[in-house]
């Protein structure tokens, strides 16, 4: 058999094209999200959602890992992590973040305190895994915090929130910034399939009993509805999840968090495309002032 043997300038021209699809594909991924769970919502309550989204992508991976023979932990410490992970990076922040929506924050709100994720994260990397973001990085940061207010100015002050729905998006903000850092930290050499199985499955349990006993899991099974599940499902919860792993994995956790600088921005986009929603000059200038701030945070020193 013939071994494909590439030639170093192909070799670099092929890592730098993955190096930039991988996020690419995971901010689409990401902010795809936000619209199709839109297109879901007034088929089932939030934490109906939720339950569904998480079972089905757990469903998923367990069927994958055992017909792939995936190895699963090893020890209870190592399993102990991937719940861990699954309880902040999934449930408490979709949990906190849909509450504070139900609450009365507003989209916008929510995108814009949630959007400050990559600062914290870079702060949270400085103290628990030793990086040192250098200045370009820490103006890029604040460009990024700039852009994402006026990707969603339009949108600010138009919800009937009291001070416990934004508590609720500060607990969303917390859990994916500490379950980012933690994965980095513990379960960086997880097994995508296994590992993500284990959280998801974490996450539906939470999720479960919130939907039963404050929405009596009361779901309309329409094609929209079927359509979405299937989507956040395997798009989101697995696809753009584990994409996010894998980067966190290869990278500094401050560079991978400023990409979701760009997330609402591309919601914006997605939003305007797929459900006819406005889309404003401020919020364009947004979103370049955001792609400029990321590259910044993640281009080479």
């Amino acid at each position: 058999m013939t071994t494909l043997r590439l030639s170093a300038p192909a070799a670099s021209t092929l890592t730098r094209t993955m190096g930039l699809a991988l996020p690419l594909l995971f901010i689409a991924m990401w902010s795809s999200g936000y619209v199709v769970g839109k297109l879901a919502v007034p088929f089932a309550g939030p934490f109906t959602l939720l339950a569904i989204r998480f079972g089905l992508a757990a469903l998923v991976l367990l069927a994958v890992a055992l017909v792939l023979r995936a190895p699963w932990p090893a020890t209870r410490a190592q399993f102990g992590h991937l719940v861990v992970v699954g309880l902040l990076i999934q449930a408490l922040q979709f949990s906190g973040l849909y509450t504070s929506l139900k609450l009365g924050v507003s989209a916008g709100e929510s995108a814009l305190i949630v959007g400050t994720m990559p600062v914290f994260t870079a702060l949270g990397a400085a103290l628990m895994l030793g990086e040192r973001p250098g200045a370009r990085q820490w103006l890029g940061m604040a460009g990024g915090v700039l852009g994402v207010v006026l990707v969603v100015w339009h949108k600010l002050g138009t919800g009937s929130a009291g001070i416990g729905a934004y508590v609720a998006a500060a607990v969303a903000l917390a859990g994916i910034t500490l379950g980012t850092l933690y994965q980095k930290k513990f379960c960086s050499a997880m097994d995508l399939r296994t590992g993500g199985c284990i959280q998801l499955a974490v996450a539906a349990l939470v999720a479960l009993p919130l939907a039963w006993g404050l929405e009596g899991f009361d779901v309309r099974w329409t094609g929209t509805m079927l359509f979405a599940s299937g989507w956040l499902a395997t798009v989101n919860s697995i696809g753009a999840t584990s994409l996010l792993f894998l980067m966190m994995r290869k990278g500094e956790a401050s560079k991978v968090a400023s990409l979701f600088y760009l997330i609402p921005g591309v919601t914006a986009l997605m939003a305007f495309a797929v459900l006819g929603e406005t889309l404003t000059v401020m919020g364009l200038a947004g979103f370049v002032a955001t792609a400029g701030a990321v590259y910044l945070c993640t281009r080479a020193r």
